[in-house]
Parts: structure tokens; C-alpha cells; sequence
């Protein structure tokens, strides 16, 4: 009786034919039919959460600059940007916009950057819709 460890090569074919039938066992063997299932798969996308950012009026900050802060960093037109800062004049909050997190982040710092900068307490905030 031949000593299979003495011809490595031997015991590599006889893995590969065991591999083999295995393989064929699982597609319903050498004369069974071949099939196959492909999947699409859609990838699922969610919306990202959108923020409201909102003017606070205080007493102090004049209508004026408002109304520039609203047409400077939410490219509103003098009619909507007058509307909006007497809302906020009447009801204390205005709406400026609706952003993704990271745009609502941006104008508030914009917004709250350019007050200070001109000496004026005007709050901005945002808050998730």
C-alpha cells in the first residue's frame, strides 16, 4: 500500500474532487438543473430631520437690521422680510427657514455672529420640526 503523504499533490486533488461533489450535491448534482436566485436589493434612504430656524425679538434690536439679517441669510425679498420681523415684533417668534441640521446650524451662528458684530442682542435659534 502506497504512503499518500509521501505525494502532497495527491491529497490536494482528492480535497478538490471531495469540494467538487459537494458543489454539485447542493445544484441538484451533475444532471440536476442549475438555478439561481438574484435579489435586488433597494438601498433605503431616509430623509435627514429637518430644523426651524427662529428669530427671537427683544427690544432693542432695530427693525431694520431685521429685515437685513432676513435678506442677507435666508435671500428672503424686502416684502417677505418685513412680514417676517413683524411677526416676530407682534408674536415675540418668526420662522426664517426649515434646513437640514447642518444649514440650521450654519444661520444660526451667521445670524447670531453678524448681531454682535453690529452691537445688537438678537437671539436665533433652531429647533427640530
Amino acid at each position: 500500500m502506497p504512503h499518500l503523504t509521501s505525494r502532497p499533490d495527491l491529497s490536494a486533488q482528492a480535497a478538490a474532487a471531495h469540494r467538487m461533489s459537494n458543489d454539485e450535491n447542493r445544484s441538484g448534482g451533475p444532471t440536476g438543473p442549475n438555478t439561481s436566485v438574484i435579489t435586488k436589493v433597494k438601498p433605503k434612504t431616509k430623509r435627514p430631520n429637518l430644523y426651524r430656524v427662529l428669530i427671537l425679538n427683544d427690544d432693542y434690536t432695530p427693525m431694520e437690521f431685521v429685515v437685513h439679517v432676513l435678506e442677507k441669510f435666508f435671500q428672503k425679498d424686502v416684502e417677505a422680510a418685513t412680514k417676517i420681523m413683524l411677526h416676530v415684533h407682534h408674536h415675540g417668534i418668526g420662522e426664517c427657514g426649515v434646513f437640514t441640521y447642518e444649514i440650521a446650524e450654519t444661520k444660526v451662528t451667521q445670524v447670531m455672529d453678524f448681531a454682535r458684530k453690529h452691537q445688537h442682542p438678537l437671539q436665533c435659534v433652531m429647533e427640530k420640526k
